[in-house]
Parts: C-alpha cells; sequence; structure tokens
C-alpha cells in the first residue's frame, strides 16, 4: 500500500485549497493509499530561518512529525494558492525550516546538488485568479516552477506533476465542484501510479528537549 503526503499550504481552514487537498486525499484514499494530511497552518513552528542556512535552531517537535511524514511518503501532493506569482509565506517558510540542507539535499565535491528525498513522486495544485494566458505566458508560471523545479525537484522527487486550478476569482460553485472532482480523480490517478518503492530514508533529528523553567 502506498503513502501518500497531502500538504495543505493555505493559512484559511475555509479555503478552496483545503478542500481540494481533503478531495485529493479521499480520492488517494480511494485509490489504495494511507494517507496523511498536513495542514501547515495547525503545526506550531517558527518559519522563519532565523540564521540563514548557517546556524543551528530549535528543532519543534510538529517540524519533527512533519518530516517524519516526509520520510515515509511514496508521493506528496502539495495544495496551495498563488499569491503575488509565489506561495503563501506559510509554505515557503516550512519549506526553509523543513528542507533542510544535509537532510533533504546536499552538495557533493564537484559542487553538483544531490536531492536526498529521491524515490519519491509528487502533484502540485495550484489556485489561482489569473487566467492561464496571464500566468504562463506572462508571469513564466513562476510559482509552479519555483516548487516543481527549484525545490521537489530539486530534492530528488521524480516525477513532479503540476496542475493549474482556475480562474478562481469570480468562479460558480458549478466550476468549483468540478474542480474539486477534478482533483479528487487526481488523487486517485496517482495513487494507483505510486507503487510502493525503494527508496532514500533521510535520518530524522530529535526535537529538542524543553527548556526548564
Amino acid at each position: 500500500m502506498p503513502r501518500v503526503l497531502v500538504i495543505d499550504a493555505h493559512p484559511d481552514d475555509r479555503s478552496l485549497c483545503a478542500a481540494l487537498a481533503e478531495r485529493y486525499a479521499a480520492g488517494a484514499r480511494a485509490g489504495g493509499a494511507e494517507v496523511e494530511l498536513l495542514a501547515l497552518r495547525d503545526l506550531e513552528v517558527d518559519l522563519n530561518l532565523r540564521r540563514g542556512l548557517h546556524g543551528d535552531q530549535p528543532t519543534e517537535p510538529d517540524l519533527v512529525r512533519a518530516r517524519a511524514a516526509l520520510v515515509a511518503a511514496d508521493h506528496v501532493a502539495v495544495i496551495t494558492p498563488v499569491w503575488w506569482g509565489s506561495v503563501p509565506a506559510l509554505l515557503k517558510g516550512f519549506l526553509d525550516r523543513a528542507l533542510e540542507r544535509g537532510w533533504a539535499y546536499r552538495y557533493r565535491d564537484n559542487g553538483m546538488p544531490e536531492g536526498l528525498l529521491a524515490g519519491r513522486s509528487a502533484r502540485v495544485v495550484v489556485t489561482t485568479d489569473s487566467p492561464g494566458w496571464w500566468l504562463r505566458g506572462l508571469m513564466g508560471d513562476s510559482a509552479v516552477r519555483q516548487l516543481t523545479r527549484s525545490t521537489l525537484r530539486f530534492c530528488g522527487l521524480r516525477p513532479v506533476r503540476a496542475t493549474r486550478i482556475g480562474q478562481v476569482h469570480g468562479s460558480t460553485a458549478d466550476q468549483r465542484a468540478a474542480w474539486l472532482d477534478q482533483v479528487e480523480d487526481l488523487g486517485r490517478a496517482d495513487t494507483r501510479r505510486t507503487p510502493r518503492r525503494g527508496k532514500l530514508m533521510p535520518p530524522l533529528p530529535a526535537a529538542e528537549p524543553e527548556p526548564v523553567t
């Protein structure tokens, strides 16, 4: 049975993204997967990488659990809106904290990067108020490129497929219902082509002990 991790990256639990994440998870379960739905808004994690890439920062228990879910997953789905041509601060901060250098990726002696989460596939679902010709043509599909190429593939996940949902602004109830059905079908289909596989298993750092007061 494949394991699927669904990441809901919207700050609002009443959002279309939250509903899409639920439906993708439902489709993955119908496809035979063991599913974990991770709503980033519920994590108690400092999303500010306070010392950049060169300093130590306490690892909160929720971050340890999120990394464990990434390690266990055979397939990862990220559901996020596109805001200002990028992703919400909630998702960006989570990626900064979770995908630590030396854990999710490293650099070889020749300077080339190596993804340490290889053996996993991914699906990115973005919602947007922009028309497709604007998002892809004039904006260069910046959020999708950031997630698929600069983040997930960089960390070794392949293949990484992308689905764009929009225009959300001004959409009808029928359009939203169709998008929900579409994403549920994607969850089912992605699961059926995601067998359990041999994958790299990065070590999981322990949570920092609670300070004595």
